[in-house]
């Protein structure tokens, strides 16, 4: 295999799981980034914690998929995440996930 199609392998493999968000992004009510991935949840809960004078955080998710176009199964029923670096959490408002009601997209409008 090639460089250029390990490069069109892998770009079409991230096409395939922006398609695939798309598809359940409104199936969950949050969104949690940490430095390796980016999930998508339904519940979630992180806890500060200290040891040594080191601070970290542990990151316990329900019902999460995710973003990992290497990982064969996306979708997990629990995820724990414990990193030292920043957790960034989002509730998921179910309006911004909602198509606008009419008759579609109409350019130059």
């Amino acid at each position: 295999m090639s460089a250029e199609d390990l490069e069109k392998y892998e770009s079409e493999m991230e096409l395939q799981l922006y398609r695939e968000y798309r598809d359940v992004v409104g199936l969950f009510s949050h969104v949690v980034e940490t430095e390796r991935r980016f999930y998508l949840c339904n519940s979630v809960d992180v806890k500060v914690r200290s040891d040594g004078g080191e601070v970290y955080f542990d990151v316990t998710m329900q019902d999460a998929w995710v973003w990992d176009i290497y990982r064969p199964a996306r979708f997990a029923k629990q995820v724990r995440v414990v990193t030292f670096k920043d957790v960034n959490v989002e509730e998921l408002a179910k309006s911004d996930l909602e198509l606008p009601k009419g008759g579609g997209f109409q350019p130059g409008a």
